[in-house]
């Protein structure tokens, strides 16, 4: 099935990023448009926040333990990619 001249499907609008703490949100909100993926810029949050916070190791899996995250695995690739 193709599209006439003109007409567009219906564009998606993208789901906003999860917020963390409102000093880490509004330094980070500088840096979203360099994310094309909402969940690479939540990685980003994140990560800012694990290394401000007050756990003794920043680790990836504390980072992600304290975000309230599953695992680390989104954390250690957004810092591998």
């Amino acid at each position: 099935m193709g599209f006439r001249r003109g007409c567009h499907p219906a564009r998606v609008k993208p789901r906003q990023a999860d917020s963390t703490l409102k000093l880490i949100d509004e330094y980070c909100r500088y840096y979203r448009n360099l994310f094309s993926e909402v969940r690479s810029f939540e990685a980003f949050t994140h990560l800012h926040a694990g290394i401000i916070s007050d756990i003794k190791r920043k680790t990836l899996p504390a980072i992600a333990e304290i975000m309230g995250l599953e695992n680390a695995q989104g954390l250690h690739h957004f810092l591998t990619q």
